[in-house]
């Protein structure tokens, strides 16, 4: 059957989606997420990473390791402008940064493969406490160092031939998915 025009529907202008301008966005409540890059090779994921965290309100972009920082051309080419609204630090180790955000009772998440991880759909944040998103290097994965420090680590379901998603594809589904239990 052929598909029915639908002449009510038309795609918004930017000017119409009323989107924060900077300064707005600084001031604005943020969700409880925070996001930590573990030694993130390639640019254009961290510049995806910082629009994803723009479009999701994270509280913060950690940087760490190898992770480059702003500004770069290359970064700036995929973040479209997130790197001046989100809020992000550099750390030279991830480890000590985990331990640091632990002792302030956050709620600690890998998101890797591991043999006891819990799947994406299966968890609940716990809403009492801000949950620290940890995404690692696009061929290592989190650092091995790193996870014992964890208090969950979340899997994302796949059943294709691929090992592995897109850091910045994981980043997405991921935030999506806990910004929307939290929201919900």
């Amino acid at each position: 059957m052929p598909r029915i025009h639908n002449p009510i529907m038309r795609k918004l202008k930017n000017e119409e989606l009323n989107r924060l301008h900077i300064d707005a966005f600084k001031k604005v409540k943020k969700t409880t997420i925070i996001v930590v890059l573990d030694n993130v090779r390639s640019l254009n994921n961290i510049g995806s990473v910082f629009r994803t965290s723009d479009a999701f309100l994270i509280e913060k972009i950690y940087l760490c390791g190898i992770t480059a920082r702003p500004p770069h051309k290359d970064i700036h080419k995929t973040a479209l402008g997130a790197t001046e609204s989100v809020d992000w630090e550099y750390r030279e180790n991830t480890l000590a940064l985990i331990k640091e955000l632990k002792s302030n009772e956050n709620q600690i998440l890998a998101v890797e493969q591991a043999d006891k991880a819990t799947m994406l759909q299966a968890f609940t944040p716990d809403t009492s406490k801000k949950q620290v998103l940890i995404f690692g290097n696009e061929v290592k994965g989190v650092a091995d160092e790193v996870i014992p420090f964890c208090d969950d680590v979340l899997e994302i379901p796949q059943y294709g031939t691929k090992h592995s998603l897109n850091i910045s594809v994981s980043v997405g589904i991921v935030v999506w998915d806990l910004w929307s239990k939290l929201k919900g």
